[in-house]
């Protein structure tokens, strides 16, 4: 199949297949993750040992990235039971193991033993504007009062996300949306009430508004430390 690499990670077919023409694909030597997805695993800078959290993260292509970059403890949830039974199927496939819990991100109670995490990925729900490439119908499911509502939902989850965060440890936002009211004014929002969160520059020297192009999905991601 004639290819190209794109990113550290990703060759980028020439022409799509379907999944089951991929060789190798079913015993797990390869994987499907938009370039755009790709960043997440690499900039949580992870290392060996670490406590990791996918907050939201079904069908479970970042928790197996993170995986494969590093050995860690990670825990993977999500809300939806359904789409959370696709993680361990996935993890499976490329040998992988994580602890997959059904939850909800902003009731930790439920679900959390009250060990703190190195590392937490809030990879928030969103108006997935930056998949409208893919998913046109986007453009007429949303509406301009949506976002309110989103950023709402989002603040609260990284809010208490940080609850959960070891002092020195570092969370991840991440939205598929190129919407300003989903990403730097919800980050701006967090900082300026968090007197510990620092926000970092990421380490791929990249922005953190990532634009649809011909190679990947919309993408926006803001690394966040929490101070000793």
């Amino acid at each position: 199949m004639s290819a190209r690499a794109c990113g550290a990670d990703a060759l980028l077919l020439e022409r799509p297949v379907p999944i089951d023409r991929l060789p190798g694909f079913a015993v797990g030597h390869v994987s499907v993750q938009d370039l755009g997805a790709q960043r997440a695993a690499h900039l949580l800078e992870l290392a060996p040992g670490q406590r990791v959290l996918d907050a939201c993260a079904a069908p479970g292509g970042k928790s197996a990235h993170i995986l494969e970059l590093a050995e860690v403890a990670l825990t993977a949830l999500d809300i939806d039971a359904v789409r959370a039974a696709r993680i361990s199927p996935n993890l499976v496939r490329l040998g992988l193991r994580a602890d997959v819990r059904v939850g909800d991100a902003v009731q930790s109670s439920q679900w959390w033993n009250g060990e703190p995490f190195d590392r937490i990925l809030a990879d928030v729900p969103c108006s997935a504007s930056g998949i409208a490439r893919r998913h046109p119908d986007i453009k007429w499911l949303r509406r301009e009062q949506d976002l309110p509502a989103f950023a709402t939902r989002q603040l609260a989850i990284i809010t208490e996300l940080w609850r959960l965060l070891a002092a020195g440890g570092k969370l991840l936002y991440a939205t598929c949306s190129i919407f300003a009211e989903e990403n730097e004014r919800v980050v701006d929002s967090f900082i300026g009430v968090e007197p510990l969160a620092r926000r970092l520059a990421l380490r791929d020297g990249q922005p953190a508004q990532w634009p649809p192009s011909a190679e990947h999905d919309g993408f926006y991601y803001a690394l966040i430390e929490k101070q000793v």
